[in-house]
């Protein structure tokens, strides 16, 4: 249960986090601005976080490339995210959000060669299904530009949790945290003075809450698979859904249409059968070996 809070407070404030960078957009900040003071005001959080749970000596690391491979996914990712919640309504890109499952089983099909059975793939069909009767393209609810800019994101997001597996077989969360934090301070600080502004008072307390609300996040994120295994914690990540809409609402969006809800119907759906199949996979060997070995 404390797993769970955990992961729900996450999710809270990750959407918390996106909505005030769409509010921060339309206030003329640039995403660029977003993602340095996302990282630079987090990186703070994660500094007290690492000192209180292993001293900073236990950030050492023999793996600097593999980090810095993941900073730029990360950041890659992070970036398209962003955009999506400029470019597209909070609900409908949060439910675009929800493929990064489908196409981590796509990946690791093609590029980890992990078996994938007929359910796992009509999963997938499920999910791209959804995506189709949420943005439904003959109609024009949404930019064509926004969505490419979600599914990209959800892509990138999937790429990443693959490096994050390599990862962490290796690295305890606080020290991939940490390095994905300092490491992305370099790239977004050699921007920085190419996209920085001056803002007003109410400008710099939403970069300010972007910053903290992220940090939170990535930290609840890492603390609740502490606690339990993700099969567990997964299914509060769909409740991104009721806060990006109520929050949507909130700052003058409109509430979702019908197409939207079905659409996420679906590609939850699929998603919450993909994570059931993987813990399925999962204890699969540990019964055969429990079965050889009963002693």
């Amino acid at each position: 249960m404390f797993a769970i809070a955990l992961r729900l407070t996450a999710v809270i404030c990750l959407s918390v986090m996106f909505v005030m960078v769409r509010l921060a957009s339309q206030r003329g900040v640039h995403v660029v601005e977003s993602l340095f003071y996302r990282q630079a005001l987090a990186l703070p959080i994660v500094l007290v976080w690492v000192a209180m749970a292993g001293g900073l000596h236990s950030v050492r690391t023999r793996r600097i490339g593999v980090h810095a491979s993941r900073m730029m996914l990360g950041l890659t990712g992070m970036l398209l995210n962003f955009l999506s919640y400029i470019l597209l309504p909070p609900a409908e890109a949060a439910t675009i959000g929800f493929t990064m499952p489908i196409f981590g089983t796509i990946l690791s099909a093609l590029i980890l060669r992990e078996a994938t059975g007929i359910h796992r793939w009509s999963a997938v069909l499920i999910g791209f299904a959804g995506v189709l009767v949420m943005i439904r393209p003959d109609a024009g609810h949404f930019p064509l530009q926004g969505v490419a800019v979600a599914i990209a994101a959800a892509f990138a997001t999937a790429c990443v949790s693959l490096v994050l597996r390599e990862l962490g077989r290796t690295e305890a969360a606080g020290v991939v945290v940490f390095w994905f934090t300092a490491l992305s301070m370099i790239p977004l600080g050699i921007a920085m003075p190419f996209f920085a502004q001056a803002h007003d008072a109410l400008t710099w307390g939403l970069l300010l809450l972007i910053g903290l609300f992220g940090g939170i996040a990535q930290l609840c994120l890492t603390a609740a698979l502490r606690w339990a295994p993700v099969s567990v914690v997964l299914p509060m990540d769909y409740s991104a859904i009721i806060w990006t809409t109520l929050l949507g609402v909130a700052i003058g969006e409109n509430w979702p249409m019908a197409t939207t809800w079905i659409g996420a119907t679906l590609i939850i759906a699929s998603g919450l059968y993909i994570a059931w199949r993987e813990h399925v996979r999962a204890r699969q060997p540990a019964v055969s070996s429990a079965a050889r070995h009963p002693g």
